[in-house]
């Protein structure tokens, strides 16, 4: 087991550069099933939902070489034989259902376990099936989920959620499907964007990127490529909350500034000023961060929306800054019933936070947060805690670590390198 020890109160100075986004690489990884070529991907962050997907992959019979250090992973799926994936790592890992399309493309049937990953609240994956069964896939839902078509065929389909994993599924079924597939009320993040883009590298043709109607029409097997993935820009808006929080100055580079207007929006409601140069992110030291009511005097508000809205994934992140924050704000997660819940840690450490509701919070800033031994509960809501910890009195010590190192490589030396007093101990 691994905790970390953070000592609070130091400012956060410095550069840095976010690696590539978990959300494009993990279905990328299962794209390469697409394929007998080799596909090569670049800027890939070392995390263990990367190395547990990868081990997935070469437990289908894949070649899989990682090279940790390049970020670049290699990957050649011709060995590749079966359609079964009954490996319980499949239960570790949300992403893991993005080797059902990618299967049934390949085999037209396929065998997998449900689905884990962090307890946010219901994650159902219905949508993924009856989108899907437009294609003409007929599935079994049990322990484990069984699927098979006779063939893929091209379909309109209307999906009932704007969901990315679900529109991430329906691509990798619907490059190879015969005809032309339109998928309306489709996700349009920068992680679905970048992974049309790989498709589209692998001889797809998809039209309408970045819209919320994707139109595509179906081809045989692909071919390899190599693929730069994309920024992260969760990892991103957290390294700009973590200088903010603590009073710092960070400059995050090699970006796609156009990613980040909403971020940058619903953070200036906190009072908190992102700065944007040519291809970089940047938090001044010494704001007043004063939350901003609205026009008409009424509570500031923040909350979650789909693309290009603000992003989940940042909420609890965006929560923890407004402690730090003078004034009040209500955050609204409208997605999931349990992201929230994380808050009674942050009033054990001297934060005002009023949990209205499953979906709803009050903070009211701002105030001094003072370490404690707290557990990291999901991945999301433990990098908000390391940024309490940051931001706090005294010494913090966080369990349950696992979590945040699904999604970010190296934190704690990433962090020492911006002056955090941060350190990863592990005991039996």
């Amino acid at each position: 087991m691994a905790r970390y020890l953070v000592k609070g109160g130091t400012p956060l100075h410095g550069v840095i550069r976010p690696l590539g986004n978990k959300n494009a690489v993990l279905p990328m990884i299962a794209a390469t099933l697409l394929t007998d070529a080799p596909v090569t991907l670049k800027n890939v962050p070392d995390i263990t939902d990367v190395r547990t997907m990868l081990g997935l992959l070469r437990g289908l019979g894949a070649q899989v070489s990682f090279r940790a250090r390049e970020h670049a992973v290699y990957i050649c799926c011709d060995g590749v034989r079966q359609h079964r994936l009954l490996d319980e790592k499949v239960t570790e890992v949300r992403a893991s259902i993005l080797f059902f399309g990618a299967l049934l493309a390949r085999f037209g049937r396929v065998e997998i376990l449900s689905p884990g990953g962090c307890q946010i609240g219901l994650r159902q994956v219905d949508t993924h099936f009856m989108n899907l069964a437009k294609l003409g896939v007929s599935v079994s839902y049990g322990s484990p989920i069984r699927a098979e078509a006779h063939r893929l065929c091209g379909a309109a389909v209307w999906s009932d959620e704007t969901s990315v994993t679900a529109t991430a599924n329906f691509l990798l079924a619907a490059v190879r499907a015969t005809g032309e597939s339109v998928l309306y009320n489709a996700a349009c993040e920068p992680h679905i964007q970048d992974l049309c883009r790989l498709l589209g590298k692998m001889g797809a043709e998809i039209q309408g990127i970045g819209t919320n109607r994707l139109v595509v029409r179906g081809a045989g097997p692909l071919h390899g490529a190599e693929h730069d993935v994309a920024e992260d820009y969760v990892e991103t808006g957290s390294f700009l909350a973590a200088a903010a929080a603590t009073g710092g100055a960070v400059r995050v580079e090699h970006v796609n500034t156009e990613s980040y207007n909403q971020i940058i929006h619903q953070f200036s409601k906190l009072g908190v000023e992102v700065r944007t140069k040519p291809g970089a992110l940047l938090v001044r030291a010494g704001q007043e961060m004063r939350i901003r009511s609205t026009l008409d005097g009424r509570l500031a508000k923040i909350e979650c929306l789909p693309w290009p809205g603000f992003p989940a994934d940042l909420l609890q992140i965006a929560l923890v800054l407004a402690t730090q924050c003078t004034g009040k704000v209500l955050i609204h997660d409208k997605m999931f019933e349990s992201r929230l819940f994380f808050v009674d840690k942050l009033i054990r450490m001297g934060a005002e936070v009023f949990l209205s509701d499953p979906h709803r919070a009050i903070v009211f800033g701002p105030k001094k947060l003072k370490g404690k031994f707290i557990e990291s509960p999901d991945l999301r809501a433990g990098m908000a805690l390391v940024i309490a910890a940051l931001a706090a009195e005294g010494t913090s010590e966080i369990d349950n670590v696992q979590f945040i190192e699904r999604g970010y490589e190296n934190l704690v030396g990433r962090l020492q390198g911006l002056g955090a007093d941060i350190e990863r101990r592990t005991s039996p």
